[in-house]
């Protein structure tokens, strides 16, 4: 059974493209963007709330940015805990229009999210960043796409940092490859420096999600593979309790684009680590799991984050426009036991 709960809706705004947190002490920790709409960004600002109760009631919305009017725009939060204890929101800011312009924010909270640092610019540049990654090792790994000067598709590039941000390495290309649009990486750390990248391909034409393997915790990555997650967009993964790996994504069904769009469905996916590493699409398998589908005419859902409370319940966030005029951030609490592969 999924419950269905209001994180934020506020009918004036466009609210959009949530993530996230749990706190040890279990408090859930959620940022999001409100703008003008999804292809209009002349006003944007990040906003944060909180939960105490396990995402059934949520604080009034908060500004971690300043509001902005036209070029530079905010685009999409990630949150994370680092194991240092302290909270790091990662928000791409956008300085032209398109795929490209981006240049990837850190900011950070030392008490749990209640105050955040300044903006942190780092090298890398794009759109749409990955959560910040901490590997066992201590290596930060940051995430997002692009276009490269001359070739026409999207790029997914990393920058990985030895030494907690003070310097960076120079971009590492994670999947590129000439008619495939591949972005919004989400990467699952494995054993032994194994890194799996979950990637979408963004030509609206229904395609698999694509993947790629570092086996040298992300300095290098092996060829594209195919994962049995047919038109998958903005691929959320995380490892779950018992050894299984869950998916979040939204599901683009492609053909023509028109009124109806094709922004209304988000599921889950449960795979397993045999089934990350395999070699070929045919050796991996998945359970699809509908989580919601949006009703609206303008349909527009399917970017989202997740976390696992210590007694197995699932919380995620997501956006939609659903029954509302205007984005709405949603919550969905669900329990995997009757959902196993």
């Amino acid at each position: 059974m999924i419950q269905q709960f209001t994180i934020s809706r506020d009918d004036a705004i466009y609210e959009a493209w949530p993530d996230v947190v749990l706190t040890p002490s279990g408090r859930l920790l959620c940022v999001f963007a409100e703008c003008t709409h999804h292809h209009d960004r002349s006003y944007t600002r990040i906003m944060l709330t909180e939960s105490d109760d396990r995402g059934r009631t949520w604080t009034p919305k908060r500004p971690l940015t300043d509001g902005t009017q036209g070029l530079p725009y905010y685009n999409c939060g990630r949150i994370m805990r680092l194991s240092d204890g302290r909270y790091v929101i990662i928000v791409d800011k956008v300085y032209e229009r398109g795929e490209g312009g981006g240049r990837i924010l850190l900011y950070f909270s030392e008490d749990e999210g209640q105050t955040w640092s300044e903006p942190v610019e780092t090298p890398a540049r794009g759109i749409v960043p990955d959560k910040l990654l901490e590997l066992d090792s201590g290596r930060w790994i940051l995430s997002c796409h692009d276009k490269e000067d001359g070739f026409g598709f999207l790029v997914q590039r990393l920058w990985y940092s030895d030494d907690q941000g003070a310097t960076w390495s120079e971009p590492v290309v994670v999947g590129r490859q000439e008619g495939l649009n591949l972005c919004e990486v989400s990467i699952l750390p494995c054993d032994n420096q194994v890194l799996v990248a979950f990637m979408r391909e963004n030509s609206f034409q229904g395609w698999d999600c694509f993947k790629a393997i570092s086996r040298d915790n992300g300095e290098t990555w092996g060829e594209l593979i195919k994962f049995p997650l047919p038109a998958c967009h903005r691929p959320v993964a995380g490892w779950l309790q018992n050894g299984q790996i869950m998916i979040t994504h939204r599901f683009i069904q492609g053909g023509r684009r028109g009124f109806f769009g094709g922004h209304q469905n988000f599921f889950a996916a449960l795979t397993d680590a045999e089934s990350a590493l395999a070699p070929t699409r045919d050796d991996a398998q998945t359970r699809i799991l509908p989580i919601d589908f949006d009703r609206s005419a303008e349909s527009d859902t399917g970017y989202s984050g997740w976390v696992q409370f210590d007694d197995g319940e699932i919380y995620i966030v997501n956006y939609v426009l659903d029954d509302a005029p205007k984005g709405q951030i949603r919550g969905y609490s669900l329990r995997m036991a009757d959902f196993i592969l």
